[in-house]
């Protein structure tokens, strides 16, 4: 994904300060990609979703990886974003370089499978963590209570009906 800086051109990330309309664009395509998420959620079991085209590679480099991971508990922020944690999902990462489409690019991440997203309950972090904790997520059938409330509450009638 590219952003433009002020007044249209390419950005050089490099020489950007740091400007409010770029962090507005990048905001918006955070906000749109958790929206757009939880409505396939609401629409799809999770354990029936596919996020990517590579959910089978990143789900088996995610596990390698990560092998003491919990998708069922709830993630510890601090040592994701600690020196060394974030040197293990960089390494991570890179290997998706070139091979997933805004890999590096921010994403919303539900602290537990079991919350919703909301201001206290969601972590900022980067596509391929999205996708790595997502997908593992979908695989344990984490996900499909979401369906399942989204479906009781449209048998229902009630706000539900997405």
């Amino acid at each position: 994904m590219a952003l433009s800086a002020p007044g249209g051109g390419q950005l050089n990330a490099e020489e950007a300060d740091n400007f409010e309309e770029i962090e507005k664009q990048f905001a918006v395509k955070v906000v749109q990609h958790m929206t757009t998420y939880w409505s396939l959620l609401t629409h799809i079991p999770g354990s029936k979703l596919k996020l990517t085209k590579q959910d089978d590679a990143i789900f088996e480099s995610f596990t390698a990886a990560f092998p003491d991971f919990d998708v069922k508990g709830t993630i510890d922020e601090d040592a994701m974003k600690s020196k060394e944690g974030k040197a293990q999902w960089r390494e991570w990462m890179e290997t998706w370089k070139g091979k997933v489409d805004d890999y590096n690019f921010g994403a919303m991440v539900r602290g537990n499978a079991g919350w919703e997203y909301g201001e206290k309950e969601t972590i900022f972090a980067v596509r391929m963590q999205f996708y790595g904790i997502e997908i593992a997520r979908n695989r344990a059938g984490l996900n499909d209570w979401i369906y399942e409330k989204a479906q009781k509450e449209k048998a229902e009638g009630g706000e539900g009906a997405a």
